[in-house]
Parts: structure tokens; sequence; C-alpha cells
């Protein structure tokens, strides 16, 4: 299991950067909204853990995963950010509806990032059951919303 080999352990939590003079935009998906609702939950609370001020963290929402990409994006062209994390949860269903999903929110967030001048930290969860997207929005394997919180400033000071 990927997330049991965790690339953000706690020696490397200890090594991020100072964010008290970052501006982080967030956007998150209102689908799966209990889902999402902790994943922001876990970012705005590392981010704020690591001196991010509550009016540096914006955070807007959108309907659903497939619009975190204009959301971003919207965000890039907007300036004043030092990071962008995108926040979702799309869980597997009997149509081929979640594959379409998650490769086109994958390829727009991995096109923003080759395109835009900050960093946009890609926040997906993409999981067969519910209960796998609770386990990583504050379950057993921890909170990838706060892992996104991470990424992102560590980004910022890339």
């Amino acid at each position: 299991m990927a997330t049991a080999l965790r690339h953000i352990t706690e020696e490397s939590i200890s090594k991020v950067p100072d964010a008290s003079n970052m501006c982080i935009g967030i956007v998150v998906s209102e689908w799966n909204s209990v889902i999402t609702n902790a994943l922001l939950h876990g970012a705005v609370s590392t981010l704020e853990e690591h001196g991010a001020l509550p009016e540096n963290i914006h955070v807007k929402t959108v309907p659903g995963s497939f619009e975190l990409i204009y959301g971003a994006h919207q965000m890039t062209l907007n300036g004043g950010y030092d990071a962008i994390i995108i926040l979702g949860s799309v869980i597997r269903g009997e149509t081929p509806h979640f594959d379409y999903i998650c490769q086109g929110v994958t390829y727009g967030i991995a096109r923003l990032n080759a395109k835009s001048e900050i960093p946009v930290v890609y926040g997906l969860l993409t999981t067969d059951t519910l209960e796998q997207a609770q386990e990583r929005a504050g379950g057993r394997l921890g909170n990838k919303g706060s892992e996104c919180a991470v990424v992102a400033i560590k980004m910022a000071k890339f």
C-alpha cells in the first residue's frame, strides 16, 4: 500500500519552512463533502501550525472535482499566491466516469504546473470505496490535506 510508505515523515515535517509570509490558495470540491471538508480542515490546520496567517489562506469551492482545474487556473491568473492546493475526492462507481474524471483532473493539474509560475499541489483522492477515502481524510492513514499543505509550503520555497 503506497500510503503506508509515506514520503512526509515526522523528520521532514520538522524541516518545513516558516509559512508566516506565504499566501496559499485552496480550491476544494463540494462533491463528497464529508471527505473534502476533512481534507480542508487538515490543510488549513497544518498551514497555520507552520505559521500561515488565517487571512492569508484563501479557500474557494467548486461543485465537483473536474472543476478543480478551472478554480486552480483562476487562482494562478489572479496572482498573489505562493502556492495553490486542490482538494477533491472521487470514489469509484459502476461506470467509467471515475476514470475520466481522475485522468482529466490529473492531466489538467499537471498542465497547470508546467505552465504556471506557482506550484499547484495535487490533493485529489482517487479511491475505490468511501472507507478508503475516510482512511486518508483523517483516519488511520493520516490526512492527505495536511500532507498537501506541507508540500505547498515546501514548493513555495522551491
